[in-house]
């Protein structure tokens, strides 16, 4: 039997030890909570705010993210490419999700401020309209995507290949062109 809470306040809870009742949470705060390793498959967050959670390793199969907002949380290794892909949606900022997948996602308009991207995974994905303001994208695979009009201008440590992806209108700075041309082994000083 799944609930179904709205307008709820969750403050340093620790989902490992008591877990969270499995349902639908629209409009829900979740503060300081602790979802690592933690089975989120079936559950469904519609219009949620996460604030410095701890989402690493958290299994999201089936997990329904819909207009989510994460603001300082630490999601390592998390598989997005698991999720319900139905009205998937979310926002990103000063969050840590190193080793993540978005595998094959449409992220259109997704906005990552300030977060570390480092070994994340966005082949063949759709980020149209999506910004990477401040964030690290060390060693992330970024192969078959659909970039256009994204804007990387504040990114850093892309290596974006051109002749695999699709760039119209794509947004970069002159200190990033370096990221756009990795593939073609030039030196640029």
């Amino acid at each position: 039997m799944t609930s179904f809470v709205a307008d709820q306040q969750f403050s340093k809870a620790s989902f490992r030890e008591q877990p969270l009742q499995k349902g639908e949470y629209e409009k829900c705060t979740f503060s300081d909570c602790d979802f690592s390793n933690v089975d989120l498959m079936h559950f469904r967050f519609i219009d949620c705010k996460f604030v410095n959670c701890n989402f690493s390793l958290a299994k999201t199969n089936d997990t329904s993210f819909q207009q989510a907002t994460f603001i300082g949380c630490k999601m390592l290794g998390i598989r997005f490419d698991l999720c319900k892909t139905f009205n998937l949606s979310f926002s990103f900022e000063n969050c840590t999700l190193d080793h993540s997948s978005f595998y094959k996602l449409s992220l259109k308009k997704t906005t990552f401020r300030n977060c570390g991207l480092q070994s994340v995974d966005f082949t063949e994905c759709d980020l149209t309209l999506s910004t990477f303001a401040g964030c690290n994208l060390a060693d992330a695979t970024i192969e078959r995507a659909n970039l256009e009009k994204t804007d990387f201008r504040e990114a850093i440590n892309y290596r974006i290949d051109p002749s695999v992806n699709k760039m119209k209108k794509a947004k970069f700075s002159r200190d990033g062109l370096p990221g756009l041309l990795t593939r073609y082994d030039i030196v640029i000083e």
